[in-house]
């Protein structure tokens, strides 16, 4: 069975159903052609055995029986052919043929029978591992109740346009990505992220389409069109990560297209050698021709890996892990390295900000506005924790301009007409009043001494003040580490831009002993590379926007996925959509169970392979058992991966 996508083959619902047929007949057109293929083989089989059927009317239900179970096959195999494309279809096509040139036509249907009922059982299963992410798409409601003036209109959801306002009612999915601007409630996000327990969300909050409103009625402001959303990126995404093929399973159909043209050569040397040779007849060396082409077809070879790709790929979409291919879904299960950024990925990245002090005489408020005027135009976590911290305050602050990004240091603006720059100690390296034992220095290293990150600000060429802040460890941190540790990861490393002081005290907090600390985003790439070149096969975990060169450069790069913010969906090679760090092993796990299924697909086909080969050089199975050891190998590794939808390995949950 050919699992390629070009091959010509239709698409998994309708099979090569003829258009004139009734929708109904159509939709179950795989279905009805085995059942036809079926019943007249044992219509003329047992009538012709013990009922007195007449042999010409038993040939007529064998016809039909070829008919019936070939149609598919051969509306595959033969345009393929004019193509110039051998593929396994092929193989079953002319292995029936043959048997019925020897008269064997019971043994040809029975063939037919058996590959029809092994493609329909393919489509089957590649059908439930699509549909595991494919039934997101039910997910999505089609209409949204939009805000006009002081009434509502239902109105389809691809009609809305960015910033209108919409009402989601209690026990209704949220229709559009957008933003709360009234009333709090609970949120089921589980189709998007994975998360078993619903999250609270109030105004300003952000909510995702196809999420469930469960207590009270929501205001939400669209920030997304409705293609655009997250539920539909993540669904491209998966249907995307479907087509690219894993090192394994680019082998293995490489293997069976140059494998066919070489057994359909093989067969015909078969047929004619052992006349010329041994003398035997051409009725018994075609039957062993036969034999020969049955035993070695690797369908069950062709079909095993990326029916586990796929179904692997499936069940971590289910659960809130977004893997973008089959490659990476290798990768995972070869780690021995992992690298971790610290700020929102080993911690919560929910700063609070404890000490604010005003150097000169300045006043601690007009340190926080001034700060607040320029980090309000950033996404950084520190520079939201300052925002916040002088709104609490009552703190009004006025707009900076002329912004400018200074990537890991800080940021430049200017502030009622004042240039200000707001950075860490090494933004300001050079200037005399930030060197050792300077009053700035010293306070500087006091709080870093106590684990506190600083933000130091400068106006006009004075320091004004410095702003402490503290963030803490993600509640599951030290166990997910611990889990890691005993699935074989040999180096935990902790990448962070902020002062060795506060990121060793994470480090001991999460038990990780390997930190490097104030890096800048180059530097994070150049230890990860480091880390590569000793030997590791590293996961890069990171927050997907200044972690984007290191995760590139990584063997698999993890993105923690702020619910599927764009950045993270568009940067990482895997992405935890509810940036719960508890799914890494799970990841981890899932990937080494489906390169476990892998081998065992790949060793039951081949074993069968190798026993059919031997069994039919000997001449000791006649060509039905073969022909059922054949298809029962691949029904039994396509059953086998299927298991991978219900793989389950516990994620950890911080106690109650």
């Amino acid at each position: 069975m050919n699992p390629e996508s070009n091959t010509g083959k239709p698409d998994h619902d309708h099979g090569f159903a003829p258009p004139f047929l009734p929708h109904w007949m159509q939709e179950r057109w795989a279905a009805l052609t085995v059942v036809a293929a079926g019943v007249a083989l044992m219509v003329g089989f047992l009538g012709e055995r013990f009922f007195g059927l007449p042999a010409s009317v038993a040939l007529g239900f064998y016809v039909l029986s070829y008919l019936a179970g070939g149609y598919d096959v051969a509306r595959a195999a033969l345009p393929a052919l004019f193509r110039g494309k051998f593929d396994i279809d092929l193989l079953m096509i002319a292995a029936a043929a043959g048997a019925a040139l020897l008269g064997e036509w019971a043994e040809g249907a029975f063939l037919l029978f058996l590959f029809s009922l092994g493609h329909a059982g393919e489509h089957y299963a590649m059908d439930r591992a699509r549909n595991a992410v494919g039934a997101l798409g039910k997910l999505m409601p089609r209409t949204a109740f939009m805000k006009r003036g002081d009434r509502l209109e239902e109105v389809p959801v691809e009609q809305l346009a960015v910033d209108e306002v919409v009402v989601v009612k209690p026990g209704e999915r949220v229709p559009v990505d957008g933003v709360i601007t009234a009333g709090e409630s609970s949120i089921d996000q589980s189709a998007i992220t994975g998360e078993s327990v619903p999250v609270n969300r109030k105004s300003g909050d952000e909510v995702f389409a196809g999420t469930v409103n469960q207590d009270n009625a929501l205001d939400v402001r669209m920030t997304r069109l409705a293609r655009d959303n997250t539920l539909a990126r993540v669904m491209q995404l998966v249907a995307e990560a479907q087509e690219q093929k894993s090192p394994t399973q680019r082998f293995t159909e490489t293997f069976a297209r140059r494998f066919v043209p070489a057994v359909l050569v093989g067969t015909l040397i078969v047929i004619v050698l052992l006349p010329l040779v041994f003398g035997w007849t051409w009725s018994a060396s075609f039957y062993r021709g036969m034999l020969l082409l049955v035993a070695v077809s690797p369908c069950a070879l062709a079909i095993g890996t990326p029916a586990a790709v796929l179904a692997g790929i499936a069940q971590a979409a289910r659960r809130g892990v977004l893997i973008k291919g089959g490659i990476h879904l290798e990768n995972l299960g070869r780690l021995n390295t992992v690298a971790l950024d610290k700020t929102g990925t080993l911690t919560t990245g929910h700063f609070t900000v404890t000490q604010v002090i005003g150097f000169e005489g300045v006043p601690d408020e007009e340190v926080l506005r001034v700060a607040a005027a320029v980090e309000e135009q950033s996404s950084h976590p520190l520079a939201a924790a300052i925002v916040r911290t002088a709104r609490e305050r009552g703190i009004a602050f006025p707009s900076a301009t002329e912004i400018e990004n200074l990537a890991g240091k800080g940021i430049r603006a200017r502030v009622g007409g004042a240039e200000v720059l707001i950075g860490a100690m090494r933004a300001f390296a050079g200037d005399s009043a930030a060197g050792k034992g300077q009053p700035l220095a010293t306070t500087v290293a006091g709080l870093e001494g106590e684990g506190q990150t600083t933000v130091i600000i400068r106006r006009a060429g004075n320091f004004i003040g410095v702003i402490a802040l503290a963030d803490e460890p993600r509640a599951l941190a030290r166990e997910v580490m611990q889990r890691l540790r005993a699935q074989g990861i040999d180096r935990l490393v902790m990448l962070t831009g902020d002062n060795r002081s506060t990121a060793h005290r994470v480090a001991e907090q999460i038990g990780i002993t390997d930190v490097r600390a104030e890096l800048l985003p180059g530097n994070k790439l150049t230890v990860v590379h480091a880390l590569e070149q000793d030997g590791g096969v590293i996961a890069m975990i990171g927050d997907g926007v200044n972690d984007a060169p290191a995760l590139a450069a990584a063997t698999v790069g993890v993105a923690m996925g702020a619910g599927g913010t764009a950045v993270a969906l568009e940067t990482a090679d895997v992405v935890l959509m509810g940036d719960d760090l508890g799914k890494l092993p799970f990841a981890i796990g899932l990937s080494r169970a489906s390169a476990r299924i892998i081998r065992q697909n790949l060793v039951i086909a081949l074993g069968v392979i190798g026993l059919l080969l031997t069994a039919s050089g000997f001449g000791v199975i006649p060509l039905s058992v073969a022909v059922v050891l054949h298809e029962g190998s691949t029904i039994v590794v396509v059953l086998n991966s299927l298991r991978l939808l219900a793989w389950h390995e516990p994620t950890i949950r911080p106690d109650a």
